[in-house]
């Protein structure tokens, strides 16, 4: 069965010299066996034509929202059509393209249907090369990828300006290739048990009250969603959370306490291959649980605290063939701090999220991290869903 049967993908083109490849990316789409409709800004019919796309596709091309040459105009619906789609692919994606997708903009058909679009979005930049060098243009493909859009690389090469370097558009092939991979993700984590701890620990101080913190379990459940569509069997040590996942290779494990944490780590660690350590476990515990409910008038004035278990130093000293992974939330000196957790707990790498940016931390589905290795090289990238933030996650485990 061809790698795209049954997917529909829209191909949005903007008005740049890149888009006389476009004719061969319909071809190869379909020769998947992909559904493709076009959308054309009308900047772009100078580069190619209609004629050409609307054969090789075998359906109409839209780039205004009336159909034209019509004495009954027939609105072309820009909401229909992204929800339609199971991809939107925008190639070549013009540098006045990326600012107006950034800023909203919707003065065309194409922009229009990218407000609308409910499905993944690919943009494949394509420019001379001191244009996509200018700080303003590598601005907007991170907010871009930040607003959860997948910005495809640029190819390197002669230009259209006679000069060589990056900025052209990734040949057809290439993006087909890009295309097939995320809608056939491969598996490479098949064979592979990955254990994660996720969410808060609970220290009960009586039978009402509790020590806690505000994590939600929202990383951890996305580093196991990921880890799951990479083919791994994946127990997930979650927390207190409200968060939901389901999966035949998934074993969910319910706690609430950090002993309880570390009883079911030291029951599956052995036998890990990957261990990330995204859970925010508490660092104090009452010295002694009150059987009843304590009367702030006089139990909660003093309660004497101890260290929890450290279960991230446990899984170090215990580490054989695991690739271990934890977690550092920092307020202040963040790198200098997580370098430190990573070579005490005996880590091989550590992902740093920061409570500056207030999207991302605690609750909230976006995040901003930075993944330290080993060796203290740095891979630091911009907000973006929890989700894509498991993915670059794992893209960095799979280095090591």
């Amino acid at each position: 069965m061809s790698l795209l049967s049954g997917k529909k993908i829209l191909l949005g083109i903007t008005g740049g010299i890149a888009a006389y490849k476009t004719p061969l990316l319909v071809r190869a789409l379909i020769q998947q066996s992909a559904e493709v409709k076009v959308v054309m800004t009308p900047s772009s019919k100078d580069f190619v034509s209609p004629l050409t796309l609307s054969t090789l596709s075998k359906n109409p091309v839209l780039s205004t929202f009336t159909a034209e040459d019509s004495d009954n105009p027939v609105w072309n619906d820009h909401v229909e059509l992204g929800q339609w789609a199971d991809l939107l692919l925008v190639a070549p994606a013009t540098a006045n393209t990326l600012s107006s997708m950034v800023h909203g903009r919707c003065n065309n058909l194409l922009l229009a249907v990218y407000l609308s679009a409910k499905c993944p979005v690919f943009i494949a930049p394509a420019m001379d090369l001191d244009m996509y060098a200018h700080p303003s243009i590598q601005e907007n493909i991170n907010t871009l990828k930040s607003f959860g859009n997948h910005v495809l690389p640029v190819g390197e090469g002669f230009l259209a300006s006679g000069l060589e370097g990056k900025g052209r558009m990734l040949e057809p092939e290439e993006m087909v290739s890009k295309v097939v991979s995320f809608f056939n993700p491969t598996l490479e984590l098949k064979g592979k048990k990955v254990l994660i701890t996720a969410g808060p620990t609970y220290e009960a101080i009586d039978p009402v009250r509790f020590i806690g913190n505000h994590s939600s379990g929202k990383m951890g459940y996305a580093l196991a969603e990921v880890a799951l569509k990479m083919g791994a069997a994946v127990t997930l040590i979650s927390g207190p959370s409200s968060e939901k996942i389901n999966h035949p290779s998934l074993k969910l494990i319910k706690v609430v306490s950090a002993e309880e944490m570390l009883t079911a780590v030291q029951e599956f660690y052995d036998s890990t291959d990957i261990a990330i350590a995204a859970a925010a476990v508490a660092d104090f515990k009452p010295k002694k649980i009150a059987s009843n409910k304590l009367k702030k008038e006089s139990g909660l004035a003093h309660i004497s605290l101890v260290p929890t278990v450290d279960i991230l130093s446990y899984m170090g000293e215990k580490k054989k063939k695991q690739k271990l992974i934890g977690f550092a939330l920092e307020t202040e000196n963040e790198l200098e701090h997580a370098k430190g957790k990573l070579s005490r707990k005996n880590l091989d790498g550590i992902v740093l999220n920061s409570l500056q940016d207030p999207d991302a931390g605690f609750s909230v589905t976006t995040n901003k991290i930075t993944f330290i290795h080993a060796d203290f090289r740095a891979e630091s990238y911009p907000l973006q869903s929890k989700l894509e933030c498991a993915q670059r996650i794992f893209e960095q485990i799979l280095t090591l």
